[in-house]
This record gives C-alpha cells, sequence and structure tokens, in this order.
C-alpha cells in the first residue's frame, strides 16, 4: 500500500500490494469543449478526471463537430490510441462511449436529406400598355368632371340666393 505520514511524500510499501491492483483510475477520456456561443466544437481527450473541462490534456483523440450535417462526418477518432488508453485502464465518459460505439459499430441513423431544388416560379410582369391607356382615361375623366362641378357650383349659389 501506499504510505506516508504529513509532509513525506508517498512512499509504496510493496509487502503489501502492488499498485497494478489499485481500483480507481484517474484517468478519463471525455470532450473538451471549444468554438464559439451557440457553435460547439469538442476536441475527445484523455484527461486526468480532477483537471477542468477545458483543462491540459494528456493526450487528444479525436474530434466531435455536432454542427455537421452528414452524422457520419461528425466524429473523428484514433480508435488505436483510445484502445491503448482503455486497456491501460481510463474511463470514456458516458458520451464518449456512445460516439465510440457508433463509430466501431458504423451505427449513424438516417440523416434528413435536403428537399430537392426547385426552379424559382417566374412571374408575370404587367404589361405596361394595358395600364397606359386606362391612365389617360381616367386622367381625361378627371378633367371633364372637373369641369362641370365647377359650373355647377355658381349655378346652385345663383339659384340658392
Amino acid at each position: 500500500m501506499w504510505s506516508g505520514a504529513q509532509g513525506d511524500p508517498l512512499t509504496f510499501d510493496s509487502q503489501h500490494s502492488t499498485p497494478d491492483t489499485r481500483q480507481h483510475m484517474a484517468v478519463r477520456i471525455r470532450m473538451k469543449r471549444l468554438g464559439r456561443r451557440h457553435r460547439p466544437y469538442y476536441r475527445i481527450c484523455v484527461m486526468d478526471q480532477r483537471k477542468p473541462r477545458d483543462g491540459k490534456a494528456i493526450e487528444e483523440v479525436g474530434t466531435y463537430d455536432p454542427m455537421v450535417r452528414d452524422k457520419s462526418q461528425r466524429v473523428t477518432l484514433k480508435l488505436d490510441r483510445i484502445e491503448h488508453w482503455i486497456s491501460v485502464g481510463a474511463q470514456p465518459s458516458e458520451r464518449v462511449a456512445v460516439l465510440i460505439d457508433k463509430v466501431k459499430n458504423d451505427r449513424w441513423g438516417k440523416t434528413k436529406s435536403l428537399p430537392p431544388m426547385q426552379k424559382p416560379k417566374e412571374r408575370k410582369a404587367p404589361e405596361p400598355e394595358a395600364e397606359a391607356p386606362a391612365d389617360d382615361a381616367a386622367a381625361t375623366d378627371e378633367g371633364s368632371t372637373a369641369e362641370p362641378a365647377a359650373e355647377d357650383a355658381p349655378a346652385e349659389e345663383a339659384s340658392t340666393e
């Protein structure tokens, strides 16, 4: 077992056990967040579990970009290095374990395909010839209605007096 008094460095006591029989390993394979706000990007790293999420990694073994449309292209992993770290005793986090399983078994699910491209609808241009005579007719109507109205008004005044 490991023994040592306060202030003394830890020394290994070889009479009781070997260091390989320890139950708990402090190394994890987990994701380190990069990118910016609303645009996540992750590196899959081997880290000491006591380090902060974005802290220094022992080794980077892959990437995960959740914004890529093609699900099979989202993850890149160095499977040989991951197998090495797992054999040494590193434990993957839950999400990384799912990603490793998907890469090994090629299970990505179905990706929604984009709708097919369509030609833009052509808008019918208004016929300027049909509008022009209507404007001319309206102008002549306005002129003719304006003159009789002016004539009617004095006549009414004269008849009321």
